[in-house]
């Protein structure tokens, strides 16, 4: 009894330690259970229980009893008031240290979260919002106030204000209607391309007029090299407006057009968003580069996602999924440039303005070479003060001897070559000539890569030479029949693909059923198999530009007659024997020219084609305009 009356004491901080000295010396067993019946904390009719009790040792049982029941209240107490004083004493550790910090970032000029806040409060208040920008803007302020620092929604939610802010709502900048200005500067930096630069000017006179229009959505097609991306420049420089360019080739990601949601980690705005939000404007001039080489697969389709940016009436209100709200794109000048406009996306197709920039002739890159790429080449290489002069001559063999191309970027690299080799002899104190001649640019360059000595050389009967459009610009193909024993079938090579095949066996047909008007003996289509060839195998050839050379060809073989040399043909042929127009027409013609090619046969229909090229590029070249094949055949073979 003494024992647990001790421990009871212990326990109970409200007992005075004293009431443990004074148990220890009692000795009467009757005083000692009266004196802890009358200290227990027990209920009245529990103590009147044991005064009642006579027996002694049954008066101890119960008393030892409600001791137990004492002290097990006593040790759980106990234990409540250690825990609930360990969660008090942490809580105001953190207190304390929230205070200190506290006090800290005040003594340093304030709390750093607030700061923030006000800045971002200040900036806000001389931003042109809309009203849905202003209202999300607010919504989120509100949060961001609401949040510590440290929350892990805090930084999401101050980045997409951030986006908010720094986001050119409403701010353009002034457009300059100068339109002799502008034509100085867009002739100044690119030589030809006159649509285009009459297409420019055009925007900016009803611009002038009007004071406001919906930006059309140009694009430039045309092979590598002929400046399509560098032309999106000079015109932002013309018109006074920021530049920026954007490379589509081979996006995949629906979400780089669209924008990320914003709960998504590592989620960011869409390029577009992105693009405008770095240039500061909202009217710049977007270059949209290699629009005709976006990728599409399990991660969306970017085409589709750009079907919104590029409608003049549908961008006013193109929607990031990233800022949650709409943004005016209605002021910006897109311009797309691609090489292939059969790989553009249709309905995208469908919203641009196609200007076609076909490939430069050789007058034309011989003032592009004078004018461009030899100042550049010169400054590039430390050779500005240089005085050797290139002569139109000399030019011209470079561009005709080196490169074989529609635009300039091969005759570029081959100026850089010869400006490496006159560095290296000025370095060198090395005598370096005045003018350079035939016999240096052999000596820089090597020996001709090309010429066009194979379409001078009078070939065999069965041969033609068809004209054909590449994504690279114009090029030419010969066409190869040869007749031998056999049941009269028809062997196709050379990587043809299924149009070129249906051509050859078009015009196999038409002449089988012909034959008499030819002179062709018709048992030769049953006893003599032929096959049609088109030299360079590996590369792969299709289009409906080669029907009437493969007529022709086929023509040639049969009867014997040789097809006329230095003449090249282009078109598409049906089975009554009409012939019909293809495309490609100023490549092909300039890539004609090249080769030495002196006559050429088209399509009549073709003719405004040729129309559009200027006389001077197609000087000494003769065309022959025919509807029907044997228009063709009378104008291509030789009397035998």
């Amino acid at each position: 009894m003494k024992d647990m009356a001790g421990q009871i004491i212990e326990l109970s901080p409200n007992l005075p330690s004293e009431a443990s000295m004074i148990l220890k010396n009692i000795e009467n067993t009757s005083f000692l259970i009266h004196f802890v019946s009358s200290n227990l904390n027990s209920e009245l009719k529990e103590k009147q229980q044991l005064l009642e009790i006579s027996s002694v040792r049954t008066r101890a049982e119960l008393l030892l009893k409600l001791l137990q029941i004492e002290l097990q209240l006593a040790e759980l107490k106990n234990k409540i008031t250690t825990k609930t004083k360990a969660d008090l004493d942490k809580q105001q550790r953190d207190y304390f240290l929230q205070q200190q910090l506290k006090s800290i970032k005040e003594e340093l000029g304030g709390d750093s979260n607030d700061r923030e806040v006000k800045e971002m409060k200040r900036k806000a208040e001389t931003k042109k919002w809309t009203e849905a920008a202003k209202e999300l803007f607010n919504k989120g302020i509100e949060k961001l106030e609401r949040m510590h620092a440290t929350t892990p929604d805090y930084s999401v939610v101050y980045n997409h204000l951030d986006l908010l802010l720094d986001l050119p709502w409403q701010e353009y900048t002034n457009d300059s209607y100068d339109l002799k200005k502008a034509k100085k500067i867009l002739d100044a930096d690119h030589y030809g391309m006159d649509r285009i630069k009459e297409r420019i000017l055009e925007y900016l006179a009803v611009l002038k007029l009007k004071g406001d229009m919906k930006s059309p959505i140009l694009c430039f097609v045309g092979p590598p090299g002929i400046g399509k991306t560098s032309l999106g420049r000079s015109i932002a420089s013309a018109i006074g407006r920021k530049y920026v360019r954007l490379s589509l080739g081979g996006l995949h990601d629906e979400s780089e057009i669209r924008g990320h949601r914003k709960t998504y980690i590592g989620a960011m705005p869409g390029r577009i968003v992105q693009s405008i939000r770095k240039i500061k404007s909202s009217n710049p001039v977007m270059i949209l580069d290699e629009i005709d080489k976006i990728g599409s697969d399990h991660r969306g389709d970017p085409s589709s996602a750009l079907l919104e940016v590029l409608d003049p009436e549908q961008n006013s209100s193109f929607y990031d999924n990233y800022l949650e709200t709409e943004y005016d794109l209605s002021k910006v000048l897109f311009i797309a440039t691609a090489n292939n406009i059969a790989a553009i996306h249709p309905a995208l197709r469908d919203r641009l303005e196609i200007i076609d920039l076909s490939g430069y002739s050789v007058e034309e890159k011989v003032e592009i070479a004078k004018r461009h790429l030899i100042p550049k080449q010169k400054e590039a290489h430390g050779l500005a003060t240089l005085k050797t002069k290139f002569s139109n001559a000399i030019i011209s063999k470079i561009i005709q001897d080196y490169t074989r191309e529609s635009g300039v970027r091969e005759l570029d690299r081959q100026f850089a070559a010869i400006m490496r080799s006159l560095a290296k002899d000025v370095a060198l104190e090395e005598e370096v000539p005045d003018a350079m001649n035939e016999e240096k640019i052999e000596k820089i360059l090597g020996k001709n890569r090309y010429s066009n000595e194979i379409y001078k050389v009078g070939n065999p009967p069965g041969v033609a030479v068809g004209l054909a459009w590449t994504y690279v610009g114009g090029d030419i193909l010969f066409i190869e029949t040869s007749l031998s024993e056999g049941k009269g079938d028809l062997k196709l090579t050379g990587n043809l693909g299924n149009v070129m095949k249906e051509s050859a066996a078009t015009a196999l047909t038409y002449l089988q059923a012909n034959a008499e008007d030819y002179k062709i003996d018709s048992k030769k289509f049953s006893t003599k198999s032929v096959h049609v060839h088109v030299p360079e195998g590996a590369v792969p050839k299709d289009g409906p530009s080669a029907g009437i050379t493969m007529l022709t060809a086929l023509a040639s073989a049969y009867t014997g007659r040789k097809v006329k040399p230095y003449l090249a043909m282009t078109g598409e042929i049906t089975l009554r024997g009409q012939v019909l127009p293809v495309g490609g027409i100023k490549e092909k013609i300039l890539a004609a020219k090249r080769a030495g090619i002196k006559e050429v046969i088209l399509c009549w229909q073709n003719e405004k084609d040729i129309r559009e090229i200027n006389p001077d590029y197609i000087k000494g070249l003769k065309f022959h305009y025919v509807r029907q094949m044997n228009q063709v055949l009378e104008t291509a073979l030789l009397k035998k």
